[in-house]
């Protein structure tokens, strides 16, 4: 196997973390970007809201890979929280980007996170990455992201981006709040639980970027989602069988606006999105089904 040194910004978030796990459990050279003062030549500074990075701390990476931004679920969205939802990440992107195509040697592949949010509420139509971007603040949100890499394309380097869907794990994400509830007895479906939510296990998710960046033949857009998306009550169910808990509550559509503001829509939205690049590029899903997903986080 061949070793690579990879740069990961956002490298101690959720899916960051895992990836960086995984990484070195095989070898590679995995260098961190951080806000503060670097503690030793794996780490290299970076300051993404003043769209500033330590360029030369990128020299000699094989991948750059980019997951940093502030949480979409961490607060109610503010007009203050939704800027810096925005400006965690096209700010960021944009840093990289420009850094990456700076290099005088830059690396094969830049590799960009993104979100599904990008496709808006598709109801119950099935979409696949050829669809166009939805309305409202995370489709436009995403539709930035992924413009802001421009500059690493237009210099040549192979660019990827990861429009990931709902991750199914215990460490953080909605579905580390998930866990908890059902766990407790206390889960049930979201509004009338019709709305469709596609999901993909964190160990498929690690998987899948690491193939990106593995296969030279691969570009643009790719839907980091399971096979088969589910609604709402469909894994609602799955997960009171896995955990052996009941699920009787329900979260009418008043009650979730009222907590979650403007985030409610996207909750209550339904996302119908298959990765039909992923499986033609060859890949194979560990943990295709909500079952399989949700015993694989534990």
């Amino acid at each position: 196997m061949e070793r690579i040194r990879i740069a990961v910004a956002g490298a101690s978030g959720l899916i960051g973390s895992a990836l960086v796990r995984s990484l070195a459990a095989d070898g590679h050279r995995v260098v961190r970007l951080v806000r503060r003062e670097p503690r030793n030549a794996e780490e290299v500074r970076w300051d993404p809201g003043r769209r500033h990075v330590d360029a030369a701390g990128l020299a000699g990476c094989d991948a750059v890979v980019n997951l940093a931004g502030a949480g979409i679920g961490d607060r109610r969205w503010s007009p203050e929280y939704k800027r810096l939802i925005r400006d965690s990440r096209v700010l960021g992107t944009a840093a990289l980007a420009e850094a990456v195509a700076a290099l005088p040697t830059p690396p094969r592949v830049f590799v960009c996170g993104s979100a599904i949010g990008f496709y808006g509420d598709t109801g119950d139509r099935v979409v696949d990455e050829d669809a166009p971007p939805g309305d409202g603040f995370l489709p436009s949100l995403c539709v930035e992201w992924e413009e802001a890499a421009e500059p690493a394309r237009r210099a040549g380097v192979r660019t990827v981006f990861l429009r990931t869907g709902l991750v199914v794990a215990r460490g953080g994400g909605a579905w580390g709040r998930l866990f908890p509830l059902f766990r407790a007895g206390l889960g049930g479906r979201l509004g009338d639980g019709r709305q469709y939510w596609s999901y993909i296990a964190l160990h498929d998710e690690v998987a899948a970027i690491r193939h990106l960046v593995d296969d030279d033949g691969l570009s643009g857009p790719f839907n980091l989602t399971a096979p088969e998306p589910l609604t709402n009550r469909e894994i609602t169910a799955a997960m009171a069988r896995v955990l052996h808990r009941p699920a009787v509550f329900a979260v009418p559509d008043p009650v979730l606006r009222a907590v979650l503001g403007e985030m409610a829509g996207d909750v209550l939205g339904s996302q119908r999105v298959v990765p039909r690049r992923l499986l033609e590029s060859g890949f194979r899903f560990a943990f295709p089904g909500i079952e399989e997903a949700i015993r694989a986080a534990g």
